[in-house]
């Protein structure tokens, strides 16, 4: 059973407010709980953290869903994507957030007046990712670009987790007027911080200090001063004030050797019987007005959100999709040069080799296997860190309610399809080539056919896998005995026919048997005569499966057919290779079914898991 992590909140162990139009910060020494409240406020825990109690708004109780659409949080690490720019970033941000009905020419107005505000403005076509070719944003920009974000719903309230986070005193100087700049606006905004510099900490209205999840004080930062005195604990002078109070509330180890729990224990046994905390229950009384809402009204039918479409998230998730699909080298370049170099030393193998004879039939086996087993199970690896890699995000922006999962599975799968095109046809039209194999348009286009709905059925596989299992190396460790599966079953090592009964099963889950048998279909159609059996009235297929142009004397065998030299040897051939005889497009038909049945179950493993990490 795995082990829950369990914060209670209780009225008497957390006690403050935070106004519209101030600035309020959290302060308090690592394991104080400045995040644990700030996450459980805007009912954004965790997954494994259990809260108890309720969250009121103007005396009103809410819930997760008013908190999503009428508060913004601004989360400790930023994620983003790196090969988008500022500006399509925002675009996409807007796109998922705002009222679909929202005119483009007034998105885009509250996008550049943002960007404006925030200092952006010059750099809305410099990339995100990391880098250091002067093309990509600072992490005091990246900070930046993630307050712009939020600002975009203009939200009530809104939640940093320690914003100034790795950055100099300039840059989180920057930030904070920003943030006092936007309290003004008559908005409520809570921050958590651990070490402000002086300047930072005067600029706050009102401060909270926690201590084990106790509140020391709340108040503004004169009113800290005065009372941390009154305790005995003088400010010295030059000395910033925020380090001087968290040093004081610091607890130490668990054996509490120093005494420095004892310390914060009193002081917050103190607050509770001072004129700050009289001043906090007042406040309460009075339901100050938090967000603008009327009072009377029910909250949550005076503030109404309307989320964009579902076709129009989907457009926008597509899109981003694609762009990082294609500015990824890693993804899409690297890959299509790798595909057009081995087609091409493995077509020069088969130059020449490709004939009517015992050695052209092997050759042919050789081209179609290797034509089968590099577009399946290279791109099947290649997914399987595509769902763990972006599950951070998907879980940020899911639980912001942005989308849901199956609309982001969907973007994501279509995104990869011009690459799921491109590579296919490329590796197969230079090793078709190379090798020589038939020379007709239509054998031609039926072979790429089956290669891309290879591919295609091998990634909706390795995506599979990949949404199963929550790390890499797990879903390899599942995935390599199934592969084995596919490889032995896929005909060339070994006659399916003389598989034991009990396992002969396993040849029906493997789309690569139909691949290498719809291929070697369409590259002997229309074959009549081959030179080594051209004098073979009846070829004899045995118990076995394997083909003779003798009928063996000691062991039972039929005819195959009454007139072998008029009998297609593609079908012979795929008799002795593959088991029973079909048509390519049963081929078709069931790689069709693989793809669909591996979609939607890594759909709805990803959604189960998503919901999951999100209770």
């Amino acid at each position: 059973m795995q082990n829950k992590k369990m914060i209670i909140f209780v009225a008497f162990l957390v006690r403050g407010f935070a106004r519209p139009g101030e600035l309020t910060a959290i302060l308090g020494g690592s394991g104080a709980g400045k995040s644990s409240l700030m996450t459980a406020l805007a009912f954004r825990t965790e997954s494994g953290v259990v809260t108890h109690g309720d969250v009121h708004v103007n005396d009103a109780l809410v819930t997760s869903s008013y908190m999503r659409h009428h508060s913004g949080f601004m989360h400790q690490e930023d994620m983003f994507i790196g090969t988008i720019t500022v500006i399509e970033h925002i675009w996409f941000m807007a796109r998922m957030k705002l009222d679909g009905r929202v005119r483009t020419s007034d998105i885009r107005f509250k996008i550049d007046r943002l960007l404006r505000d925030v200092g952006l403005i010059e750099r809305r076509d410099a990339r995100i990712g990391d880098g250091d070719d002067g093309k990509v944003l600072s992490g005091g920009e990246k900070k930046r670009l993630a307050f712009a974000t939020e600002l975009l719903t203009d939200p009530e309230i809104l939640f940093l987790d320690e914003p100034t986070t790795g950055l100099d005193a300039h840059s989180a100087g920057v930030l904070v007027s920003h943030l006092t700049a936007f309290a003004s606006k008559n908005r409520t905004v809570l921050c958590t911080i651990h070490q402000p510099s002086s300047t930072i900490f005067d600029s706050f209205h009102r401060i909270i200090l926690l201590a084990g999840g106790r509140v020391a004080f709340a108040g503004t930062t004169a009113q800290a001063i005065k009372f941390f005195s009154s305790q005995g604990y003088e400010c010295p002078d030059n000395y910033n004030p925020a380090d001087f109070l968290v040093a004081i509330l610091a607890i130490a180890g668990s054996n509490d050797a120093d005494g420095s729990g004892r310390v914060a224990q009193k002081i917050c046994d103190a607050f509770l019987t001072s004129e700050a905390c009289n001043e906090i229950d007042i406040v309460l009384q009075q339901k100050f007005n938090a967000v603008q809402c009327p009072i009377e009204e029910n909250i949550h039918e005076s503030c109404v959100f309307i989320e964009s479409r579902c076709w129009l998230r989907l457009y926008w998730l597509i899109h981003r999709g694609f762009l990082q699909v294609v500015r990824d080298p890693s993804v899409q370049f690297i890959r299509i040069l790798q595909k057009i170099t081995i087609a091409t030393i493995a077509g020069l193998c088969f130059v020449g080799a490709i004939d009517l004879d015992q050695l052209g039939i092997q050759a042919v086996d050789g081209v179609i296997y290797l034509l089968v087993c590099e577009n399946a199970f290279f791109p099947m690896y290649a997914t399987l860190a595509l769902i763990p890699q972006e599950l951070p995000l998907l879980l940020r922006e899911y639980k912001a309610g942005m989308y849901p999962v199956h609309l982001y599975y969907l973007a994501r799968m279509i995104s990869l399809v011009p690459g799921l095109l491109v590579e296919p046809v490329l590796f197969t039209v230079i090793m078709y080539w190379l090798a020589g194999l038939r020379p007709a348009m239509d054998a031609l286009g039926l072979t790429i056919l089956v290669v891309i709905f290879t591919m295609n059925v091998s990634t909706a596989c390795g995506c599979f896998f990949s949404a199963v299992y929550q790390s890499v190396p797990l879903a390899m460790a599942y995935l390599v005995p199934f592969d084995y599966i596919l490889m032995i079953t896929m005909g060339p090592f070994i006659k399916l026919g003389s598989l034991p009964v009990y396992v002969r099963w396993l040849r029906y889950v493997s789309w690569l048997l139909h691949s290498t048998e719809a291929l070697t279909i369409i590259q002997w159609r229309g074959v009549h005569n081959i030179s080594e059996f051209h004098r073979a009235s009846l070829l004899y297929e045995t118990r076995n499966g394997s083909v003779s142009c003798e009928q063996p004397a000691k062991q039972p065998s039929y005819p195959v057919s009454p007139k072998a030299p008029r009998c297609w040897i593609g079908t012979t051939l795929t008799r002795a290779t593959s088991g029973p005889t079909s048509s390519s497009w049963r081929s078709f038909t069931l790689s069709s079914t693989y793809w669909l049945m591996f979609f939607c179950g890594g759909d709805a493993d990803r959604n189960k898991r998503i919901l999951t990490l999100s209770e």
